[in-house]
């Protein structure tokens, strides 16, 4: 097992030390077809599929023919209920169905290791020692990661996410935090930069090897 050193930062943007990063997790090529199977498995589950429309048995009103068949010079037809005209139903309507799809353990785990990786590879992982604020102040912490540089991020924390830290970043429309059991590829790939504790770290190396 190779690793490779990261610098280790503050929310005060001071130097913490280093932390070796598993290459097996964070040093990934970039797998683009990997990366589109996992966002798609993944938004497909999120879809509700409660679209429905009703079929001409379904609408109300009478079925009774609305004239005779010959004689009138006008098309033929049966009840008003039919599919062409307003207030009928709808011919192959959608109907609640579950969107959602089958995919393999091994190549969701890979997309997340990809997505971290690509991270990395591009600069845009930033390691903290902790996330956590002196008080739940949107301001105060906002502050403190724009001295960070951090803009548009995705704070991933250990198992316990620090209340302070996640009342003050809820109303921040550009960060987003989740426990490192939430870590998933289409919020790491939406966000332009990853910021990661080094709880989530050790505990996403362990869930990833």
């Amino acid at each position: 097992m190779t690793a490779m050193k990261w610098a280790v930062t503050t929310l005060d943007n001071e130097t913490a030390g280093e932390i070796e990063l598993n290459e097996a997790v964070f040093g990934q090529p970039l797998r683009k077809d990997i990366l589109a199977r996992v966002v798609e498995w993944q938004l497909a589950r999120r879809r509700n599929g409660t679209a429905f429309t009703k079929s001409q048995s379904q609408v109300s009103g009478s079925g009774k023919k609305i004239y005779r068949q010959k004689g009138t010079g006008r098309a033929r037809h049966g009840a008003r209920r039919a599919n062409i005209f307003r207030g009928g139903g709808v011919a192959h309507g959608p109907k609640p169905r579950d969107h959602s799809f089958s995919l393999p353990k091994k190549v969701r785990r890979l997309g997340l290791k990809v997505a971290l990786s690509a991270k990395a590879s591009e600069g845009k992982l930033i390691v903290l020692d902790q996330a956590v604020a002196d008080s739940p102040k949107t301001k105060a912490l906002q502050q403190r990661l724009k001295g960070l540089g951090v803009s548009g991020a995705l704070v991933v924390g250990g198992d316990e996410l620090d209340e302070n830290f996640s009342l003050a970043a809820r109303n921040m429309k550009d960060v987003d935090i989740l426990p490192q059991s939430g870590a998933n590829v289409h919020d790491i790939l939406r966000h332009d930069q990853l910021v990661l504790t080094t709880d989530a770290v050790q505990a996403l190396e362990a869930r990833l090897t």
